[in-house]
């Protein structure tokens, strides 16, 4: 927060009218200013403008996931909102696993999204419904960890590589990745989330946001690439 007390306020979607929606929310209010948007959070760190608070789009198609944008912007010290359309609660699971202080609906009154930037700014959760309901709703969604070389094989192998090709990427035997995939079907059949096969794994990458949602209008989402 500048010494003025007011909270600089970031944006990352990459449509323009939900910016141009939120420049007008901000138009006028003394303590809350959007000082820069843009339609990923690569862009948005890159102008090293000081900022208290992002609000982040969900999806986005740069092939980020929200867990990766969360913890860019955490690294960087920057508060993260993230702001949807409520859809796709195991992507915002794997946002809060990153450390996002809440969620707020695209369709939220503009005193709801002022109220959300205003905590989050100040490093405060945004306690909303949506945000209880994507943390608790849904046993399904036990979390699972990963060590830094299974997640990097987990993505890998759902996007479609074989094992063989994993362990090129990653100077291993075809071997040695089967092992490790045996250890991350055994770490989800732990925690009550099976894979038995290869869709099934490309599914579990996306819940915990190893793997980015597929583009909008890409078809079936449960499909992983061939």
């Amino acid at each position: 927060m500048r010494g003025d007390g007011v909270l600089r306020v970031g944006m990352v979607d990459d449509h323009r009218s939900p910016i141009w929606g939120v420049e007008r929310i901000l138009e006028g209010e003394p303590d809350l200013e959007l000082v820069w948007a843009a339609a990923t959070v690569d862009e948005v760190l890159a102008t090293g403008e000081p900022l208290d608070v992002v609000l982040l789009d969900l999806r986005l198609d740069d092939g980020t996931t929200p867990r990766q944008n969360v913890a860019r912007l955490r690294e960087a010290g920057i508060g993260t909102v993230v702001y949807t359309s409520g859809e796709h609660p195991a992507l915002l699971r794997s946002a809060a696993k990153a450390g996002a202080l809440g969620v707020v609906l695209k369709s939220a009154s503009e005193d709801e999204i002022r109220g959300a930037l205003r905590d989050a700014g100040q490093g405060r959760a945004v306690l909303t419904t949506e945000w209880a309901a994507a943390l608790d709703g849904d046993p399904e969604l036990a979390a699972v960890d990963l060590s830094p070389q299974l997640q990097r094989v987990l993505a890998l192998y759902a996007s479609g590589e074989t094992s063989a090709g994993v362990g090129a990427v990653l100077g291993v035997t075809a071997e040695t990745v089967n092992e490790y995939l045996k250890r991350i079907r055994a770490k989800y059949a732990d925690a009550g989330r099976p894979t038995r096969t290869k869709i099934d794994l490309y599914k579990r990458a996306i819940e915990d946001g190893w793997l980015p949602m597929p583009r909008r209008g890409d078809g079936d989402e449960t499909e992983p690439p061939r």
